[in-house]
């Protein structure tokens, strides 16, 4: 009786089914989601780590093309003092013809194309700013062989609403001379130049006082870019010309002797945006804003006072 009464216990277990515990709604879900599926609040921590990635990364891929642009700039300018250096050495020792706008635009009405560079640019339609041709011609354009890509920087890609609805890219020319190497045609009185009257205008390499101390050759800010000749006055404080900043902040440089130098500007009225009418000039300066002023003055000239008596030959 004790046997079969054990037989029935182990039978009435056996065919019972099994014991499952509850499974919640929630967990249901998580066992889902373990199949590959994410949930919304993953999703949006991963979009989250992409962007700070990203906000970290961009920033320094955008610094690296800038250097890497900054670095082909200044083989441009290099390439421009080397042309200067040769064509020094063709005219026994004479600069060339470093003219404002006026005198540029007469030479090139003349067919003569005494200027180092023979465009005269602005953000209208002018043919000057697309013609490679002006570039190629007299000035410096034979000692680069013809290859005008020298004289722009590749970060300069600037034009005016006008010029890009006519489908322009870019204009052809970033770099400008100092103004005061040079025979600067209309702004020479006898051998001094009017607008800087109490410093020295160089007319030969050799009255260069120390090459590696006077600037040649600077990438200008595209809205102030128009001739080839950048100038700015002793005794003003203000930007008539304003160097570039198109790489980090700085400009590229190339100095009398030929070598070239980056400089980082400091201030914010030396650094406005790259595009037409951005830089309001001339910027009057403050005397809190005039550091990277006198840093270029200072790579400019040298003084010459009032009473010394300065004669040199007028040029080629």
């Amino acid at each position: 009786m004790s046997h079969n009464s054990d037989l029935r216990a182990l039978m009435t277990v056996s065919s019972a089914k099994p014991i499952v515990s509850p499974v919640s709604s929630a967990d249901s879900s998580a066992s889902r989601t373990a199949d590959g599926a994410f949930t919304l609040v993953e999703l949006m921590v991963v979009i989250a780590v992409i962007a700070i990635l990203a906000g970290l990364v961009l920033p320094a891929l955008g610094r690296a093309k800038s250097r890497g642009q900054g670095t082909f700039c200044a083989n441009n300018l290099r390439q421009l003092g080397v042309a200067l250096q040769l064509y020094v050495a063709d005219e026994e020792d004479a600069l060339p013809y470093n003219m404002g706008a006026e005198g540029t635009k007469k030479t090139v009405a003349a067919k003569t194309y005494l200027n180092w560079a023979n465009d005269v640019m602005s953000w209208e339609l002018d043919s000057d700013n697309t013609n490679t041709a002006l570039l190629a011609v007299g000035g410096l354009g034979p000692y680069v062989a013809g290859v005008v890509s020298v004289f722009r920087c590749p970060s300069d890609s600037v034009v005016s609403s006008v010029q890009r609805d006519a489908g322009w890219s870019a204009r052809v020319r970033s770099i400008s001379m100092n103004a005061m190497l040079g025979n600067a045609g209309e702004f020479l009185s006898g051998s001094v130049n009017t607008n800087n009257p109490n410093y020295r205008q160089f007319f030969r390499m050799s009255e260069v006082p120390n090459p590696s101390q006077i600037f040649a050759f600077v990438e200008e800010h595209p809205d102030s870019i128009n001739d080839g000749y950048f100038l700015n006055r002793f005794f003003y404080y203000e930007w008539i010309d304003l160097p570039a900043s198109y790489h980090n902040d700085g400009a590229n440089f190339v100095f009398a002797d030929g070598h070239a130098e980056f400089r980082a500007w400091r201030l914010g009225s030396t650094k406005p945006p790259a595009r037409p009418d951005a830089a309001g000039l001339p910027i009057d300066l403050e005397p809190n804003e005039r550091s990277d002023f006198y840093w270029v003055l200072a790579r400019t000239s040298v003084f010459v006072p009032n009473s010394a008596v300065y004669t040199s030959s007028s040029g080629p």
